[in-house]
């Protein structure tokens, strides 16, 4: 059994031995400046074909128009609605991980975060995407801005949940892409002061002469805090608006006040689950498993567990409310999920969402690497299957029966659906090998406080003897040298 000297000093957010400042700055940079490996090769491959496939699709969409996708006078939103509403929840872990947990600072943040906002800019512009391909005439993308009638628009109408999204969606990216790159600025200095010929002129350039001053660490700390704080209600009203586009609506199973948390619930429940699935696969390929620890993977799934509890009290919620209402109409809508047409993908919904989640419960689940990766993908499968309910099983049937209508998806939904995810990951791919998947300078922030709050921790306790003093030095091995002298004194 481990002593209580052990448990205080054990520090779970990096591990590995003899691991130095040095030692950060080449695990994290090894991806970024030297070839990549036939993993990487294969991985870009496989998304660059899923891109062109998206290329193709949505170029066929403007070409022929959006009656190449299987929409009809009844299900007039079906994929692309779902594909959007899922990418953008997938953006919400980002800036939840960012944001949120740097003003409560939570120091296991700091080795996914920066992965975590890449993830954010990169999903919310595959949403973007299936936004401006609905629009059916992609050239008239500006309408939807506040310009005034000369221009060539009509005055948008401010009442309309549609033009909310576009405010709302086009501020979350636009804090998120500074956030992203204010946090990348000291570590890009790193690369260009390693980097040589035309890489350090490119590097220089995009760290925007970062020289390490105090003051410039005191400039970029107040900045991060402020641009946090800006992000953090961006994070609520973001999914918020996005539920509103439903919930606004006088349609059976959209009608609901409980939708802006339980569509919350649901993008933090489906973004972490995705930065799940891209950090498992990265610390592997890259060799970074003494900085995403098993405690970040637990951490994760402890969070995914709780949002998918909470998004299972929201589907028993609806339930009840559609039961207590006396509403024939709801009382159908929830009831068409399960013995509909589409009662496949209502109990793919509910079984994922709600019953596969539990599982996290066990710890030995939770700390399975190949488990929880698993895991992580069944979720976001899951979560499609919600977004796909909640619109196509809502529109198919409505008030009146003669109105009801089926939706089939064409080779042109899929095409685009897949090919989005495959745009993902090639722009995901592309980030690791230019910019580091690891916040360097935090990650060392991490490793001098840990060996300080440890030495004043044992000092406290009285248990600084020799035994814990080579228990220390095998676990944190993180001293400068008059440390080393201090300890060998003893």
């Amino acid at each position: 059994m481990a002593s209580h000297s052990e448990s205080i000093i054990r520090e779970p957010l990096i591990t590995g031995k003899d691991i130095t400042y040095a030692q950060i700055t080449n695990d994290v940079l090894r991806p970024v400046e030297n070839m990549p490996g036939r993993a990487w090769w294969i991985g870009f491959s496989v998304a660059s074909l899923g891109a062109c496939l998206w290329v193709f699709a949505v170029s066929w969409t403007f070409w022929f128009g959006i009656g190449e996708w299987g929409l009809n006078k009844t299900v007039g939103w079906a994929w692309d609605i779902t594909g959007f509403v899922w990418w953008v929840g997938i953006g919400h872990a980002g800036t939840l991980i960012s944001a949120i947990l740097l003003l409560f600072r939570q120091n296991w943040r700091n080795s996914i975060n920066r992965s975590a906002e890449a993830m954010t800019i990169f999903a919310v512009i595959c949403a973007a995407t299936y936004v401006v391909s609905h629009m059916g005439r992609p050239w008239l993308a500006y309408w939807p801005l506040p310009l005034p009638n000369q221009f060539g628009s009509l005055w948008v109408n401010f009442n309309s949940p549609l033009v909310w999204d576009v405010f709302a969606i086009s501020t979350y990216f636009s804090v998120s892409l500074v956030f992203w790159y204010t946090g990348l600025l000291p570590d890009l200095a790193t690369i260009r002061d390693r980097a040589t010929g035309v890489r350090r002129r490119i590097y220089s350039v995009l760290s925007f002469g970062w020289t390490g001053s105090v003051k410039t660490w005191q400039r970029f700390e107040t900045v991060c805090l402020i641009l946090a704080g800006i992000s953090t209600p961006l994070v609520l009203s973001v999914h918020t608006i996005v539920s509103m586009d439903f919930a606004t609506s006088l349609e059976p199973g959209w009608h609901t006040t409980i939708f802006p948390p339980y569509f919350v619930a649901g993008a933090i429940f489906s973004g972490f689950a995705m930065v799940q699935t891209l950090l498992l696969v990265t610390r592997k390929v890259l060799g970074l498993e003494n900085y995403i620890t098993m405690f970040h993977i637990e951490a994760m799934n402890k969070i995914i567990l709780l949002t998918g509890s909470i998004v299972g009290v929201a589907y028993l919620t609806e339930f009840f409310i559609a039961y207590y209402s006396g509403s024939e109409y709801e009382q159908y809508t929830f009831l068409n999920r399960f013995i509909g047409p589409y009662w496949w993908a209502g109990c793919m919904m509910y079984g994922i969402n709600v019953l596969m989640t539990q599982l996290m419960w066990s710890k030995t689940i939770r700390t399975n690497i190949q488990i929880s990766w698993v895991l992580s993908i069944v979720v976001n499968i899951g979560m499609w299957f919600e977004r796909f309910v909640i619109i196509v099983t809502s529109l198919h049937r409505d008030y009146l029966p003669s109105s009801w209508a089926m939706f089939y998806p064409t080779w042109v939904d899929v095409s685009i659906f897949i090919g989005s995810i495959g745009l993902f990951f090639t722009m995901f791919l592309l980030f690791i090998r230019v910019f580091p998947s690891i916040a360097m300078a935090e990650v060392k922030l991490i490793l001098k406080s840990s060996s300080e709050q440890a030495k004043k921790k044992l000092i406290a306790h009285g248990d600084l003897d020799r035994t814990h003093v080579e228990y220390y030095k095998e676990t944190l091995t993180s001293f400068d040298s008059v440390e080393m002298a201090d300890y060998e004194k003893i």
